[in-house]
């Protein structure tokens, strides 16, 4: 008996490995394209596309206001640090196999498919299993002028945070909204913030290294975060660049 379930089992791991081949596009998998896979979800941090989807369609259903924020299907470093440049996110399923795209926070544009739904699909990464998380990210929309009001500033992170709270977040619970974060790679050259006030007077803004988001423990990243309390009500913040984040800030 016990050989007879082993050889069932063994039989059921190779049928797995083999529905994990894929073709570099949404076309159904071939036999060479499946012999040349070496990587299984023992060995490749994963997550079933079902569990993304019911966490990322949220905020597609949210009907509150939230024209001014964003949601992203985010991969970030369990010991804080950035994330390599080499790492790629891929959705993989029987019949296909798509690239999504990182950006330099880790976030993606989660595709809604119900195809992928249908088989169950997977989001693997090629990185070793047990080092990065992954999770739901709100953050404001960068504006492509790079003028940005305060008093639309502190509307954005209200909006965030009504959304956390109304999902459910607890780390949101009893906090506020006192800022927002604009983030730059530390390479960027020159990036220039001023906060603008309603009398038309200029003051550059300080910069720090920091996380992209408050609640990441690393100094990856060129910040500067704008309190309300220290920002005119009328006044504007003058992004040169645009941002590769721009979170809101609960305390």
């Amino acid at each position: 008996m016990i050989n007879k379930y082993s050889s069932i089992f063994v039989l059921m791991q190779l049928a797995s490995v083999q529905a994990f081949a894929q073709t570099n596009s949404a076309t159904p998998v071939t036999k060479p394209a499946a012999a040349q896979v070496a990587e299984s979800q023992a060995e490749t941090e994963w997550i079933s596309y079902r569990s993304a989807y019911r966490l990322m369609i949220q905020f597609e259903k949210y009907g509150k206001p939230k024209n001014l924020i964003q949601s992203h299907f985010q991969v970030s470093a369990k010991n804080g640090n950035p994330l390599p440049d080499t790492l790629q996110l891929h959705l993989v399923s029987k019949n296909m196999r798509l690239n999504l795209p990182l950006d330099a926070v880790g976030r993606a544009s989660f595709p809604l498919l119900k195809s992928a739904y249908d088989e169950n699909a997977e989001l693997v990464l090629n990185q070793a299993s047990g080092q990065v998380s992954f999770q739901s990210r709100i953050s404001i929309i960068a504006r492509a002028d790079g003028i940005y009001e305060v008093a639309e500033l502190r509307l954005a992170c209200e909006q965030a945070l009504t959304y956390l709270k109304n999902m459910g977040d607890a780390k949101t619970a009893s906090k506020s909204c006192v800022g927002v974060r604009f983030s730059y790679l530390k390479n960027t050259a020159q990036a220039s913030i001023k906060l603008r006030g309603a009398d038309m007077s200029v003051h550059a803004m300080t910069w720090q290294e920091n996380s992209a988001f408050p609640d990441e423990n690393n100094k990856a990243y060129k910040t500067v975060t704008l309190r309300f309390a220290d920002a005119p009500e009328k006044g504007q913040l003058l992004a040169q660049q645009p941002p590769v984040a721009i979170a809101p800030v609960f305390e």
